[in-house]
């Protein structure tokens, strides 16, 4: 039967350059509602690494910023902080990408294969991990996966962007190229990643499509 009746997804702040994607949060909980799966959202409480101009794409040194208010934006006020997510609660979770999976839940930004992520996320990764409920990342999320599970080689995506799948590869994962529509199902590691915006020039329509095979394969993997 039909196990996936509960998704925790998790942002990074609101904002590609400095946040959570925020096309890519909107369509991942769109693609979740399509196939009938209730979510909860979550984020750490804790200041983002800067706060970009995303006109000028340039930091703005005078201004701070919160990453779960910021991700409460998108939210629309109904999130939690990341220390309140109980995985025994969820049939599954999500990441939706942005830089600030890079910049605030990791250090992959600065650091590539050498980042750290944060402690946090560390711990839910690894809760539903031990569980066997699949986890879904998207865009640069594999990152995290990268660095909190590439000891068990898993097999994961970031599209095509060469330099990034080097630093992914570098942890021990295994990178599959894959296209914006598509995503790359890791059945023994119960792993789904699809690129989104690694290709800054794609298309909506193709980042859904990618983002709702990502889902689907989530339904699958937790029958």
């Amino acid at each position: 039967g039909m196990n996936m009746k509960k998704v925790a997804v998790i942002l990074s702040g609101c904002g590609y350059l400095d946040g959570a994607e925020i096309r890519e949060s909107v369509l991942t909980l769109l693609a979740l509602d399509i196939e009938g799966i209730e979510y909860s959202i979550f984020a750490p409480d804790i200041q983002q690494y800067h706060v970009v101009n995303h006109i000028a794409g340039e930091p703005d040194q005078s201004a701070t910023r919160n990453v779960l208010q910021e991700a409460g934006r998108i939210a629309r006020g109904k999130i939690s902080p990341i220390t309140e997510l109980a995985a025994e609660q969820f049939d599954g979770l999500l990441i939706p990408g942005g830089f600030g999976v890079a910049k605030n839940l990791s250090s992959f930004a600065f650091k590539g294969s050498e980042g750290e992520v944060e402690q946090s996320v560390i711990a839910v990764l690894q809760a539903f991990k031990t569980s066997n409920k699949p986890i879904g990342a998207i865009c640069i999320s594999p990152a995290l996966l990268a660095l909190t599970f590439g000891d068990l080689q898993p097999t994961l995506t970031i599209g095509h962007h060469a330099g990034t799948a080097a630093e992914i590869e570098k942890t021990g994962a295994v990178h599959q190229v894959c296209e914006t529509n598509d995503c790359v199902v890791d059945t023994t590691h119960r792993l789904v990643t699809t690129p989104a915006y690694m290709d800054d020039h794609a298309n909506l329509k193709d980042i859904f499509q990618g983002i709702s095979k990502l889902v689907k394969a989530m339904v699958g993997l937790s029958k």
